[in-house]
């Protein structure tokens, strides 16, 4: 029996806050990987490792987390005012499939960095010393995002002294503002409402804050769930019976945003919405054994990423909570301690994190035309990842 070789495809192995994928330009990818269908995923799951029922990930480049199974592909983009079209999958670590369906704030930080030194990004729009400004498709929600990446001797500069809590070592500050963050797919809030009374069979009727921004996210109150906001990753990851109630949470929430129509589809869409509970600030021992104390913060969230806390927050995530922490009466706010807000520092696994937005109300509709943060990227590894030949 003969079997193919294996094929070299261009690619980067890259951090993006705090997290990392690798990066492709869609040029690079074979033929039939470059649109959209069964032959990308399956390239693309192949390079990750995907699906591993040991949940290791060690014959490919994940890392067995929603934070590092990830993959993203660049080109050149034709839209007018845009430098780089940025398409992000989220991969399952046990299931066969690609969730492409929402955006990952983090790995954006990254996009900006891969653009100039990939040739994506026209030359006379790179400055020799100072901050090139690259503006970003994001083409799962059809949303413009602006990086602002910082250029030292006509290249990206990664090194720094930025700090990023839930990433080890510091690195360039790279500032990001998602522009008009409401989600692709529907209203801001698509039941209408800031709060909304949420029916999950076995869990029973939650407040929650159900908003397209950023990502799609449900939010919910700590103690009506019986948390108190300041949980590690080991406190819910550990609790089977705590992620079974998350994941009808989200998948409830997934049916009253409109984002499936039948429960079952929740299964098939792992990646959205989000669903992350909220409390008001308390002092607690983040993951890395700092102390993060009460007056430190305005509010604690803890959120859910591939069905599984996550170990910092998510950068879309980020986005969902400073939109609705800007916004008078969402629990967000509420947490944060009510109010007209445009910035909030929040308490999460790994430390804290600002976000600002910008938000106004337009007669009963609340529009956010930006969301801002800092986060930082770096180049791990780059070269060319080999998969078997008939894969594609």
């Amino acid at each position: 029996m003969t079997h193919q070789p294996q094929i070299r495809i261009p690619a980067t192995y890259m951090r993006g806050g705090t997290s990392k994928g690798v990066f492709f330009s869609l040029t690079d990818l074979p033929p039939a990987a470059q649109v959209a269908g069964a032959a990308r995923d399956a390239l693309l799951l192949r390079v990750i490792g995907s699906p591993d029922p040991y949940g290791k990930h060690t014959d490919g480049m994940g890392g067995a987390t929603s934070s590092t199974s990830k993959t993203v592909i660049l080109s050149h983009s034709e839209r007018p005012g845009h430098d780089v079209d940025y398409l992000f999958g989220q991969v399952s670590i046990d299931k066969p499939f690609i969730d492409w369906s929402g955006n990952c704030g983090n790995l954006t930080a990254a996009v900006g960095a891969f653009a100039i030194s990939n040739g994506l990004v026209a030359a006379d729009r790179i400055p020799q010393n100072g901050v090139c400004v690259v503006r970003i498709w994001q083409a799962n929600i059809e949303k413009t995002i602006i990086a602002h990446v910082p250029i030292t001797d006509g290249a990206v500069q990664e090194t720094g002294d930025f700090e990023l809590d839930g990433v080890t070592f510091p690195a360039a500050e790279v500032q990001i503002e998602f522009m008009d963050p409401a989600d692709g797919e529907g209203a801001m809030f698509p039941t209408g409402n800031l709060v909304d009374d949420l029916e999950v069979p076995g869990v029973g009727t939650l407040k929650a804050t159900l908003i397209n921004a950023g990502i799609p996210t449900v939010f919910v109150n700590a103690e009506d769930i019986g948390y108190q906001g300041t949980e590690l990753q080991g406190d819910i990851n550990e609790d089977r019976k705590a992620l079974a109630m998350f994941e009808t949470i989200r998948a409830y929430g997934a049916l009253r945003m409109g984002l499936i129509q039948d429960l079952k589809e929740a299964e098939a869409r792992q990646h959205t919405p989000k669903v992350a509970f909220v409390a008001g600030p308390k002092a607690y021992t983040a993951s890395s054994g700092k102390t993060v104390e009460a007056g430190d913060i305005d509010l604690l969230v803890r959120a859910l990423s591939m069905g599984k806390l996550h170990h910092a927050m998510m950068g879309t995530a980020a986005v969902a909570i400073g939109t609705a922490a800007a916004i008078p009466g969402t629990l967000v706010n509420l947490a944060a301690g009510g109010g007209a807000r445009t910035a909030v520092r929040f308490g999460h696994p790994s430390g804290t994190l600002r976000v600002g937005a910008e938000a106004r109300q337009d007669g009963s509709d609340w529009v956010v035309t930006k969301a801002i943060m800092s986060r930082s990227a770096r180049v791990l590894m780059e070269g060319a990842v080999r998969v078997p030949g008939e894969v594609v």
